[in-house]
């Protein structure tokens, strides 16, 4: 990678290289284990002029995005953050009965569908053909489509401008940021307002989330560095929330640049912890590397220490975090027996690279096993309480990130 995607920069440092893995959510059915199997670079690095941290786009959005194994419904604490989002937004912007929301990277409705209860006119553009048919099933409005300027154009012409965009856990997913950018505001009106979450930078270096470095995600923001995004296509930011959502994200609130006036004193408080961890020079990551392989030796000797006293460890969840996590400390099945999941798209299926068998949630009450590698780390408080029954039996709970820790439950 040469060229930062965002500014033409020259000037790219490395932050951690995780070697080579497959794209983190090409799930494999059984009659693919014997076929070859593409794994991709997967070194991040950083622009030292504009600060935006970023993978080289080594594939492409159809290839991911076409047919999709995520679907947001499936976690219940993200559909009650979708709805406490929606109720906060009706009441400040405010949203009547005229209003028109758009969503972007809708996915299989969970946000919208709130929107839709209210009586509230929206649409969702969803570029994954299988999570679009299920919002269309669920009542959601859903246009499968991705966004560019050329189709933010022609959904405003059609339906007219939007009072409220919302692209949540999108902003990473695109390598034309510019096109992205401009696409949303060829969406919103001339005075109104766009709501992007993002996964958070800071979070990521300060609580060592690595696995949340994948191929989808092409770049990884700063407010800092979302700021100069966001006027690549004419928007402004002008307020940010802190969230807790994906181990920390930013809720970045921003309105076309002819309207914004001034951005919030909370801007410039994130804006300057940003600036004390260093994250506008190359100090700020500097450790980085060294704390996330520290994450590989302590999963693998907990694993291997495990399979040589006879114990078994299967895991809970297959998140794409989950494959980065698995593929860096080259975790197999004789190490982690299979993992389980919600969402039946995935059973049967095998996970990237590693290859561990997907299971249906059930088998682990059925097999009792000793230890539960919880993947998606970030539901740790609604995960704990799913899996509490773990603990008639004296299993327990690890968690990986962001360093290994057991959890214990009195029975």
């Amino acid at each position: 990678m040469t060229r930062c995607r965002l500014c033409g920069s020259e000037a790219m440092a490395s932050v951690v290289d995780l070697g080579a893995t497959p794209p983190c959510e090409s799930f494999l059915s059984a009659d693919q284990l014997d076929r070859p199997e593409p794994a991709y670079p997967l070194h991040l690095r950083v622009c030292t002029d504009c600060w935006l941290a970023q993978l080289p786009p080594l594939i492409t959005p159809e290839e991911t995005f076409t047919q999709y194994a995520y679907f947001s419904s499936y976690s219940t604490s993200w559909v009650e953050h979708a709805r406490a989002f929606v109720a906060d937004a009706v009441g400040r912007l405010p949203l009547g009965p005229d209003a028109f929301v758009v969503e972007v990277a809708s996915n299989d409705g969970y946000l919208l569908r709130h929107l839709v209860d209210r009586g509230i006119r929206c649409l969702g553009i969803e570029p994954s053909v299988n999570v679009g048919a299920a919002a269309r099933e669920a009542g959601v409005p859903t246009l499968t489509e991705f966004l560019d300027p050329a189709t933010g154009t022609a959904v405003r012409e059609e339906h007219g401008p939007a009072d409220l965009v919302v692209a949540n856990n999108v902003y990473a997913h695109i390598p034309d940021v510019v096109g992205f950018t401009e696409g949303l505001r060829a969406l919103v009106a001339d005075d109104g307002w766009v709501s992007i979450e993002v996964q958070h930078l800071l979070t990521l270096i300060e609580e060592n989330q690595y696995d949340t470095i994948y191929h989808e995600h092409f770049q990884y923001y700063t407010v800092a560095s979302a700021i100069r995004a966001l006027a690549s296509g004419g928007l402004t930011l002008v307020d940010v929330e802190l969230l807790p959502t994906h181990g920390g994200s930013v809720r970045l609130w921003a309105r076309p640049a002819e309207v914004a006036g001034e951005p919030s004193a909370r801007v410039s408080d994130v804006l300057e912890r940003e600036k004390a961890a260093g994250l506008r020079e190359l100090t700020g990551y500097a450790e980085f590397s060294a704390r996330v392989a520290k994450v590989r030796r302590d999963l693998l000797r907990f694993l291997i220490e495990a399979a040589e006293r006879g114990e078994t460890v299967v895991g809970y969840g297959a998140p794409g975090k989950g494959n980065t996590l698995l593929n860096h400390c080259g975790v197999r099945p004789d190490l982690l027996a299979y993992t389980v999941d919600r969402n039946p798209y995935k059973h049967g299926r095998f996970t990237p690279g590693a290859r561990i068998p997907v299971l249906p949630p059930e088998q682990i009450e059925a097999d009792r096993p000793d230890w539960v590698l919880v993947l998606p780390w970030n539901l740790r408080d609604e995960l704990v309480e799913q899996l509490s029954f773990v603990h008639e039996w004296g299993g327990r709970l690890v968690f990986p990130i962001p360093e290994l820790s057991i959890v214990e439950v009195e029975r």
